[in-house]
């Protein structure tokens, strides 16, 4: 029996123990929600929290608006996302470069600072409000319910589509625009005819992104949405709640959102499946200088959207440096946010980077194995092992942090309120970014490497050590600035899962922004912004890019 274990390949255990790992930490907490919500103590089998939901219009409105939200978004930010790249890439815009970076660093930053800074600027008292009631004599009652929501998710994830079409733009052969038009087929025609269906798999996979985040994200109608309920505020509500709340409802809520991204994820799969095939780009479109009015009407285009979508971080950076006087902001500037920030929560700022370095670690590690198995030792249970790593991507943080929770609340592994659980919700949520960057490397180097490798005498698993995995260093590194940059501004599992010694700066600008103290939030949005743009700078550096796939 011994000798039969030695004989088996060192990667096939590598495999086993990623399988148990996913396993352990992702498979056996979500069969535990579907477990809860099915089974009680008392009645045992029973389906009366999904009928309770499908029952009461309350509920189901939360699933209404959910949907009104998501759909209304992906359709607006398609919409703006793809006019922006096309223009972008067609056009010679002015500050091209910096504009871009503009854009990432308004899509990375948290979507619940960008509500919390809305709020300073268009809230009931804020001072767009206050010009269009006084000035302009426009009724306005503040940016709360669905057209907040709306401006908040539109206005930071159309990021998502022009990154997602900019870079379908750059592999398209623009001999195919030049015979439309020899053909006739010119202006808006030819984006429609033309353009538009070539970059069609791009788009859908964009707005499944944009679809996936809008459903999932949490801060955002919590913080603006007021009498406007979606599904996972609803969630956070019936799990937290001391009156009236249950864990099993909500892990019938869980389920059912659960239900919802998987099959728009598998749909999504489907027909960009059917829908796809790969370009090439012989002669790739060139951006030219316009004249006239439609040079300026591009440039005043560009221009205005990057404007609107930085301007909660502008917002953020000029309220972090207000006086105040406990919370009401007074004249003059200077440091006090900054100073009481780092007095009073000092703490979650090391665990930020504590917690996120070691995440990072674990991801960097699992990354590059799952990875290499992935691409260099194809079979069904690796298949499988591919394909479970990828479901956290689309699971919304709210019912990771409750499938958690529910799992490891109790003997003989407790890890509820230790800083293990926010870990490895980290890891779960985020590793498919360092997966997909090293696998994507890593199916661009020639097997014949490592295979010269071991016909000179070295085991495999050495050659993966001293020459596959410097050879998938950029990949992996790309991978692990991706995850880290998402991991820090993380919210909607963190916020479940958190207890005081484990706080983390996105659970304290929330805590901050509930309690009212914004020269704080504002601080802190701010540290966490810098921090951004440092390692957004760092990946750049790395990658030798000036853009991010996602």
């Amino acid at each position: 029996m011994l000798s039969r274990l030695r004989k088996v390949d060192v990667w096939t255990w590598v495999t086993l123990g990623c399988t148990l790992f996913f396993a352990l930490f992702f498979i056996y907490p979500i069969l535990q929600i579907l477990i809860k919500s099915v089974y009680d103590a008392e009645t045992g089998f029973s389906l009366q929290y999904f009928t309770k939901f499908f029952n009461k219009p309350y509920y189901t409105r939360a699933l209404k608006n959910s949907f009104s939200v998501t759909i209304s978004v992906t359709l607006s930010t398609a919409v703006l996302g793809t006019v922006m790249a096309y223009v972008m890439q067609t056009v010679r815009i002015r500050f091209k470069p910096l504009l871009e970076v503009l854009i990432i660093i308004s899509m990375l930053s948290p979507p619940f600072i960008g509500a919390y800074s809305w709020v300073l600027l268009m809230g009931r008292s804020g001072p767009i409000t206050a010009f269009l009631g006084e000035i302009i004599g426009l009724p306005f009652d503040g940016i709360y319910g669905f057209p907040g929501i709306m401006l908040v998710f539109t206005m930071q994830l159309y990021a998502l589509i022009y990154l997602y079409v900019s870079g379908a733009l750059k592999n398209l052969d623009n001999s195919l625009n030049e015979a439309a038009e020899s053909l006739g087929c010119t202006g808006i025609k030819r984006i429609f005819k033309v353009v538009l269906p070539l970059i069609l798999p791009t788009l859908l996979a964009g707005c499944l992104l944009v679809f996936m985040r809008a459903m999932a994200d949490f801060g955002t109608p919590m913080l603006i949405g007021e009498g406007y309920r979606v599904m996972p505020v609803l969630i956070f509500n019936e799990f937290i709640s001391e009156m009236g709340g249950s864990d099993g409802f909500a892990a019938a809520l869980s389920v059912i959102m659960v239900v919802i991204t998987t099959v728009l994820f598998l749909t999504q799969k489907y027909i960009s499946r059917r829908k796809s095939f790969s370009m090439s780009a012989m002669q790739p479109i060139e951006a030219k200088p316009l004249k006239g009015p439609k040079n300026i009407l591009a440039h005043v285009f560009v221009y205005v959207v990057v404007f609107i979508s930085i301007l909660p971080q502008l917002t953020v950076a000029y309220t972090s440096f207000r006086n105040v006087s406990g919370r009401i902001f007074v004249g003059g500037f200077s440091f006090q946010s900054y100073a009481q920030a780092f007095e009073k929560l000092g703490n979650s700022i090391g665990n930020t980077f504590l917690f996120s370095f070691a995440a990072v670690a674990v991801c960097v590690v699992l990354g590059a194995l799952i990875s290499y198995i992935a691409v260099r030792r194809r079979n069904p249970v690796v298949g499988t092992l591919d394909t479970v790593t990828m479901m956290p991507y689309i699971i919304p943080g709210s019912v990771m942090g409750i499938a958690l929770l529910m799992a490891f609340n109790k003997q003989p592994l407790l890890l509820m309120g230790t800083p293990v659980i926010m870990i490895i919700a980290f890891v779960i949520r985020r590793l498919p970014y360092t997966i997909r960057s090293s696998a994507g490397i890593l199916s661009q180097i020639s097997p014949s490497v490592e295979e010269a490798s071991i016909s000179l005498g070295a085991s495999s698993i050495k050659t993966f050590r001293k020459v596959t995995a410097p050879m998938m260093m950029s990949g992996i590194v790309s991978g692990a600035i991706l995850s880290w940059m998402t991991i820090i501004s993380e919210l909607s599992a963190s916020v479940l899962l958190y207890v005081n010694t484990t706080k983390t700066l996105t659970i304290s600008i929330y805590s901050e922004i509930i309690r009212g103290n914004y020269g704080i939030a504002a601080a802190l949005s701010m540290i966490l912004t810098l921090t951004t743009v440092v390692v957004l700078l760092v990946f750049f550096k790395v990658s030798g890019k000036r853009e991010i796939s996602i």
